[in-house]
């Protein structure tokens, strides 16, 4: 499942579960971050448990045991955490009052939890699940100077790091009894080492996923920065990726953070043109080779189960079944779903053209 079609599911996901609300303190949430231990998580539900049997309300009461209840026994069939740890809702939705339909959700969100929560309330809370959806697509992250260098992920709001290194490179001040030309010249065999051993980092962590990373961002004080990218240190995979190069006042994790608050225009123009750019593909195809393209909720289904289309490009306003749908045609098919905001120009050309269209791996005769 691609990152669009994972944001598309939790989308859904929130919207079902904020449509219900407890008449009383009754609903519970749970975030499980992840490598937290679920047996502690658990062990916090019992207690609460015991706290709950001095409600005085004997409905809430019993909605509130019975909500934690289900939870429990819910992720006690779980092996462990999730990779990307775990969102639990769970209460008493039945539309009457005293009447029972316990019920209990979870889901692993595309983008790791990094908050523990727990929470009694009239409804389930879903602000950590909700800051996910601002940013659909996952980015590299490169922080370095002339010593250091940390390499991450950016999904959604959440920094990933996967990989830093650390040279023990000489300061500019030489030692005595070692000539000005060799220590230089020393100096610099370890800055380009330096540069290798971060490209190399870079590589190992971005290459095997290519394909998922909209685009590369490098910063870091200082030269290095630059050295590193125009010093034919990167494959060219990795250099087409380069978005864009920012100046910081850190490197390793306080310097990742800087780099993504600097970064806020490069990444909402990269996720706008990379929408304008597959809907100027379409376009061009269905003005050009006709033949090449299909929009319309039935005759792409139609395309699809032919096995004739590579991408299919959904509206964000599309209804939830027919999403759901789509995404079970895509799946069988080995289609790559897109999922398209009406924010821009293009986006709302989708919408007019009946919300989804496809393009095909081969010409089809109208």
């Amino acid at each position: 499942m691609t990152t669009a079609q994972q944001m598309h599911k939790l989308k859904r996901f929130i919207k079902e579960i904020e449509s219900y609300k407890a008449p009383h303190t009754e609903f519970v949430t749970v975030y499980v971050p992840a490598d937290y231990e679920l047996n502690k998580i658990i062990q916090h539900l019992l207690q609460e448990q015991g706290t709950a049997t001095n409600i005085k309300s004997a409905t809430t009461r019993k909605n509130v045991i019975d909500a934690l209840e289900r939870m429990i026994v819910h992720l006690r069939l779980f092996k462990r955490t999730p990779l990307h740890g775990l969102a639990v809702f769970s209460g008493n939705i039945a539309a009457w009052q005293g009447k029972n339909d316990v019920r209990v959700w979870s889901i692993e969100p595309p983008v790791p939890i990094q908050t523990r929560l727990y929470r009694c309330d009239k409804d389930f809370k879903t602000d950590v699940l909700r800051t996910m959806l601002a940013t659909t697509e996952v980015y590299g992250l490169v922080v370095l100077d002339a010593r250091d260098a940390a390499v991450a992920l950016l999904k959604g709001k959440a920094i990933i790091p996967t990989a830093k290194t650390h040279s023990h490179i000489p300061g500019k001040m030489r030692a005595g009894g070692q000539s000005s030309v060799r220590f230089a010249q020393n100096r610099e065999l370890a800055i380009k080492e330096h540069y290798k051993k971060t490209a190399e980092l870079m590589k190992q962590q971005f290459l095997p996923m290519i394909t998922e990373i909209k685009g590369i961002i490098v910063g870091g004080p200082g030269p290095s920065k630059y050295e590193l990218i125009d010093g034919n240190y990167l494959t060219g995979e990795l250099q087409k990726k380069i978005l864009g190069v920012k100046d910081l006042s850190y490197t390793e994790d306080f310097g990742l953070r800087e780099l993504v608050e600097r970064s806020e225009d490069i990444l909402k123009e990269a996720e706008v043109t990379e929408e304008r750019k597959i809907m100027t593909q379409f376009l061009e195809l269905l003005a050009k080779k006709p033949g090449m393209v299909r929009y319309g909720i039935q005759d792409c289904k139609k395309a699809i189960e032919m096995g004739a289309v590579d991408k299919l490009l959904v509206s964000e306003v599309v209804e939830d079944q027919t999403a759901d749908e789509l995404e079970a045609l895509t799946g069988k098919y080995g289609t790559t779903l897109i999922v398209i905001s009406t924010e821009t120009r293009e986006g709302a050309q989708l919408k007019e053209l009946g919300k989804v269209a496809a393009i095909l791996r081969y010409e089809l005769q109208e």
